[in-house]
């Protein structure tokens, strides 16, 4: 699953078509897979909560810490390696490699002083999100061959959605909430150990027993499909709807990722403890995303996806106004912090629902292509998604120290009005529409 919130849809393959596995419980099958989507969720929450503010109170600018983001670009990268953890070697061999992996970065991690190592920190990072990213491969294809039919599909998404958030949660607020008290090393300890726990019950998990390699013949196809990608490619690009929705994923979470990032950097500046920051952004805006997510599901239950977007969208418009507003006010008092946290609350549920609905309107442009590439199709999106929001998350400190709070978030505020008017016109008129028009109602 990518940095980016993990609300997309696993695919589920026909039941003829999978690996003979051996049978097992339906509550084996959500532990397990939660359990991994937990612990994959922490470097996510780490990186994206803990460490922000733990830098900024070390002294650090917020140009080095929003190039901390550039670190998640192996999640960017992972479609080039995707091949080989799918065809090669045994799920349960990559789960426990890369989670065993992640205990020892841990570890490694526990010895660095974050205050003067900043090049350590950041090596430490770069691994952990390698190693995630290789795993986020390796359990969403056991999921695929674990989850059979609708009923299964649908329990282990959400197992999926809660237990990543959850690891989030846990990392991005759980643990800046005590980092004062515990210190660094010790809270790098602690997840080695988590880490390392989870690598043995992978080891010894049943529902993985029987697992099958991939066929050699299927190796060999998939080693001649590699060396044409240039026809992959064109079969990609004439996909109904494509050009629309590359341009939509990489372009749709712009102005809210800058803000996002930064407009709790304000607060820490401004109006809250990092204490406080851990609590109010770490937990309870992680809490209404997750509401976001669910909600999206929901919604679209019940209307229909044009209808929500451009809803959905306008109000998100509105939401930022609001943020906005807030900078121009200093002073810390009562009714500035809860002015704040129902700011961040609202962009955080905002957030969570738009999430679901992006997903999902790739997940209906997939549908549209060819049975053959719909898998490196979606992952092609995915990918385009994570790198839109990264490439901006990284520059958005940078611009905040050249301009200012205030000048940053109305151009925060433009890319936002901007999203809401590109999905308005596609919704009424454009791509979009064309695209939703043939799905069942």
């Amino acid at each position: 699953m990518n940095p980016a919130y993990k609300d997309h849809e696993l695919k589920v393959q026909p039941t003829a078509l999978l690996p003979s596995l051996p049978p097992s419980t339906m509550n084996d099958k959500l532990v397990f897979l939660g359990l991994l989507y937990f612990i994959q969720g922490i470097p996510y929450g780490l990186q994206s909560s803990l460490l922000p503010v733990y830098l900024r109170g070390a002294g650090h600018s917020l140009t080095r810490i929003s190039l901390t983001k550039v670190l998640y670009f192996p999640w960017v990268l992972k479609v080039l390696w995707a091949p080989l953890v799918d065809r090669t070697g045994t799920k349960r061999c990559w789960l426990v490699a890369t989670v065993a992996g992640l205990a020892l970065t841990c570890l490694a991690s526990a010895t660095v002083a974050p205050e003067s190592q900043y090049a350590a920190v950041a090596g430490s990072l770069l691994a952990m999100n390698v190693l995630a990213s290789v795993q986020d491969i390796a359990v969403d294809g056991a999921a695929v061959r674990l989850l059979r039919g609708q009923g299964e599909l649908g329990l282990g998404n959400t197992a999926q959605v809660v237990g990543y958030k959850a690891g989030s949660v846990f990392a991005g607020g759980g643990l800046l909430a005590v980092i004062d008290v515990a210190g660094w090393g010790w809270m790098f300890t602690l997840l080695a150990c988590v880490y390392g726990g989870v690598a043995l019950f992978v080891w010894g998990a049943p529902v993985l027993d029987g697992e099958l390699g991939r066929a050699q013949g299927e190796t060999r196809r998939g080693s001649r499909d590699a060396v044409r990608p240039w026809r992959v490619w064109r079969k990609l690009m004439d996909v109904p709807g494509t050009p629309w929705t590359m341009l939509y994923v990489l372009t749709y979470k712009l102005g809210e990722q800058g803000a996002i990032t930064m407009f709790p950097l304000f607060l820490l500046d401004h109006h809250m403890t990092a204490r406080e920051l851990g609590m109010w952004n770490g937990v309870v805006a992680m809490a209404f995303s997750i509401c976001g997510s669910s909600a999206g599901g929901f919604l679209l239950s019940r209307y229909s996806i044009g209808l929500l977007m451009r809803r959905v969208f306008v109000i998100r418009t509105i939401s930022m106004v609001f943020q906005c507003s807030l900078l121009t006010v200093l002073e810390p008092s009562p009714l500035m912090k809860g002015m704040s946290v129902l700011s961040l609350s609202v962009q955080h549920f905002i957030a969570g629902l738009i999430t679901t609905l992006t997903f999902t309107a790739m997940m209906n442009c997939t549908q549209r292509a060819e049975e053959s590439i719909q898998a490196t199709h979606y992952s092609f999106l995915a990918t385009l998604e994570v790198l839109g929001k990264l490439s901006f998350s990284a520059l958005a400190g940078g611009m905040v120290d050249t301009v200012g709070f205030p000048i940053a978030f109305l151009l925060f505020l433009f890319l936002t009005s901007s999203s809401a008017l590109h999905v308005w016109r596609a919704t009424e008129t454009g791509a979009l529409k064309e695209q939703l028009k043939e799905q069942p109602q």
